[in-house]
């Protein structure tokens, strides 16, 4: 699973010309499921995210997590973390998650970080989006499970 985080200021996403999520001070995650994985790869990326010292204290250092700022999260699938662009020009995505697989850990994914009490705000999964940020430093990490990638 690859995890990547952007902090934002703020954050949106619509589909259709209607915003469908918004997340004000916090992250925006784009998650790309790979075939290999597993619901339990979840609970350790879900714990990093939570616990992840992105946010800066008084003295401007990364010293504050999501929690401590009272942030919220916008969570966008993202497939395209798994394209492999090796050969050619043409991106190949054999890597990713079939679709049906990828939701199912997706929406568990948002769940346990609803479960670590972070407000969360998502996507339409498999819907084209338009999306909206506000980077915030710029900040960006990239989380990965598993030793496979």
């Amino acid at each position: 699973m690859r995890a990547l985080l952007q902090r934002v200021s703020k954050a949106s996403v619509s589909v259709d010309g209607n915003t469908v999520g918004i997340c004000h001070r916090g992250w925006f995650i784009l998650l790309g499921i790979h075939h290999d994985d597993k619901p339990e790869d979840l609970s350790s990326l879900v714990k990093k995210i939570a616990s992840l010292r992105g946010f800066a204290d008084e003295n401007d250092k990364m010293n504050l997590d999501i929690k401590a700022i009272d942030g919220e999260i916008l969570v966008v699938s993202q497939f395209t973390l798994y394209a492999d662009l090796a050969r050619g020009n043409r991106p190949g995505f054999s890597e990713a998650a079939a679709p049906e697989y990828a939701k199912n850990l997706y929406e568990l994914f948002i769940s346990g970080l609803k479960a670590e009490g972070i407000r969360v705000q998502t996507g339409i999964f498999g819907a084209q989006m338009l999306i909206h940020t506000n980077c915030d430093g710029p900040v960006t990490f990239l989380l990965e499970t598993g030793n496979k990638r």
